[in-house]
């Protein structure tokens, strides 16, 4: 898949109100799931611990964190958009955050982006975008929210 080119708010503003793309699959493995939990301080054993989670977990494996999961978004959605000429680019939040269903380790999820909304800020462009993180094979997303960013073009 060929992302969609912006280099200036014009060419962003085009794609108000449409869906952008979907991004390709990523996998999300114990490795990754463990990183996070080091570098996060949280190491609850429905994340780390792979024997008592296929004991007592409801999903019968590890799941991944929930915030891990919020931070493949910026990767994924770079596989759908790439935004040139931007001097600096800002996370600036995420609104309406819902984790839907956990992730289970060795699931693949993407990315399914909509452009909600796109503001001039005086020369910073503000947009608003819809991200549904999937799950593959499942109907039920992981999560869903809308993403800030600002660009700086």
């Amino acid at each position: 898949m060929n992302p969609i080119i912006i280099s200036s708010f014009d060419d962003f503003n085009q794609y108000v109100g449409k869906e952008l793309g979907v991004s390709d699959f990523i996998q999300i493995t114990q490795e990754q799931i463990n990183m996070f939990a080091d570098a996060t301080l949280d190491h609850q054993w429905i994340h780390v611990d792979e024997a008592r989670a296929k004991a007592e977990s409801p999903f019968k494996s590890t799941i991944a964190h929930g915030y891990l999961n919020v931070s493949v978004l910026p990767h994924l959605w770079e596989q759908v958009v790439e935004v040139r000429n931007s001097k600096l680019t800002v996370n600036y939040g995420i609104e309406k955050l819902r984790f839907m269903q956990a992730v289970t380790v060795n699931s693949e999820v993407r990315i399914r982006v909509k452009l909600l909304s796109l503001v001039n800020l005086r020369g910073i462009t503000k947009a608003e975008i819809s991200a549904v993180l999937e799950i593959k094979d499942s109907k039920k997303p992981a999560l869903e929210g809308i993403i800030v960013f600002l660009y700086h073009f």
